[in-house]
């Protein structure tokens, strides 16, 4: 079974008391985090770095893990591949942002609680527990999803 490798991130920035968090709109209209597949000669960690860049425009700065999801799905030419892909949180060291349109609609800041609302409304439930986790410890979510702000 051939094994797929991508990282990506949730890349935050802080402007005084606000978190700010980046999620762009994929091909399909829903909000996700920047991320792709490992090339060859790279780390994980480069390759998540990278991916934020080409689809974002945003520099970053791998702050901790996150989590890996691993699952499989059936791929027209190669059958099924084993997936893995692996999250960090990124932090924006730079904010000018200019979305790669040949594989993404669009980027966007959001404030942590839009951010928030805007993915349950309109995100991939698989990545809910990842941006719960990134609003944890940035300190913006509570026990029952409860936004601090």
């Amino acid at each position: 079974m051939k094994k797929e490798i991508s990282a990506g991130g949730v890349v935050y920035r802080q402007i005084g008391d606000d978190v700010h968090i980046l999620l762009i709109e994929d091909r399909y209209r829903k909000l996700a985090f920047a991320k792709g597949r490992m090339e060859a000669g790279e780390t994980i960690e480069q390759a998540a770095l990278r991916e934020i860049k080409e689809e974002t425009n945003i520099d970053g700065k791998i702050i901790q893990p996150l989590i890996i999801n691993y699952y499989q799905f059936e791929h027209t030419e190669h059958g099924q591949v084993e997936k893995e892909t692996h999250y960090y949180l990124v932090e924006a060291l730079s904010d000018e942002l200019k979305a790669q349109t040949e594989e993404i609609r669009g980027v966007k800041w959001h404030g942590a609680a839009d951010a928030w609302a805007e993915h349950n409304l309109n995100g991939y439930e698989n990545n809910r527990g990842i941006l719960k986790m990134a609003l944890e410890i940035l300190g913006f979510l509570g026990e029952e999803d409860e936004m601090k702000v």
